[in-house]
């Protein structure tokens, strides 16, 4: 008799230049393939891709296809088979409704990210567990739920996020338009757009997003005085620091910390 739990195989598995699938074969689980390092090439009936570092190939079960490597290639594979409804939601999102593979673009960032994620859970998923079922529940949902989250579907994406990561990583600096586009590879009316078209905003409030995030991280997460977020977040004056929080949040970013310490206390 089958088995109706849910269950799922997940590894990284890395490849030289010579390595291609001989032949294509279908399977009977859903497969998500990350591309962690390196291109490649994924094929299916319908089409050939290539595929590279930070692209995800979402490949639904009883699809003919097969993989080959262009340089030396790593991948992070899951399989999943018998998922729970909520699983199944979020797979359905991935997929789109329809029946044929779907390939993402996740930026660098999140792609290492990820592959942080997904090596912990792969140590956790090797390890004597209370309460095994759970523990595969819930990680695979975090993990089908992050790439959702951070996924884009417009491989013109792969280009905007790397001006994307540029802003993320440095919330010090007032990037200009101009040299983001050259970045990107386009004109600054043409960045602009797509800018806006994959991230539902313009790249200056996605920098100030970024900025509020990370600073609702040191203000929660560590001892840092304001002094030193405030100069973290891209602002030389503390005064200039509180005013735009207070601005975007309602209370300053003192009072905002002592709530948060406030609401951690009261939940232990």
């Amino acid at each position: 008799m089958k088995s109706s739990a849910f269950d799922i195989r997940s590894f990284i598995a890395s490849f030289d230049e010579t390595w291609y699938d001989d032949g294509f074969h279908t399977n009977t689980t859903l497969e998500i393939e990350i591309v962690l390092e390196g291109r490649g090439i994924f094929e299916w009936t319908e089409r050939t891709l290539h595929i590279e570092s930070g692209h995800v190939v979402v490949i639904p079960p009883g699809i003919s296809h097969r993989f080959e490597a262009v340089t030396k290639v790593r991948f992070g594979v899951m399989h999943l088979q018998r998922m729970p409804e909520a699983l199944r939601d979020i797979a359905d999102r991935l997929l789109r409704d329809s029946g044929t593979p779907k390939l993402y673009a996740l930026s660098r960032i999140d792609r290492d990210r990820f592959e942080m994620l997904f090596r912990e859970w792969l140590r956790i998923s090797s390890s004597t567990l209370k309460d095994k079922a759970r523990h595969f529940a819930v990680w695979t949902e975090m993990l089908l739920l992050f790439l959702h989250e951070h996924s884009k579907t417009d491989l013109q994406a792969m280009t905007i996020t790397k001006a994307a990561d540029y802003l993320r990583e440095n919330l010090r600096l007032n990037v200009q338009m101009a040299d983001l586009a050259e970045l990107a590879g386009m004109t600054v009316s043409g960045f602009r757009r797509t800018f806006d078209k994959i991230y539902g905003m313009s790249p200056k409030q996605y920098q100030q997003q970024c900025r509020m995030q990370e600073a609702k991280w040191l203000l929660s997460a560590t001892d840092k005085d304001l002094n030193e977020i405030a100069g973290q977040v891209g602002f030389h004056r503390l005064h200039s620091f509180s005013q735009w929080f207070k601005s975007a949040e309602g209370i300053s970013p003192s009072v905002w910390r002592k709530r948060q310490i406030r609401t951690n206390d009261n939940m232990k």
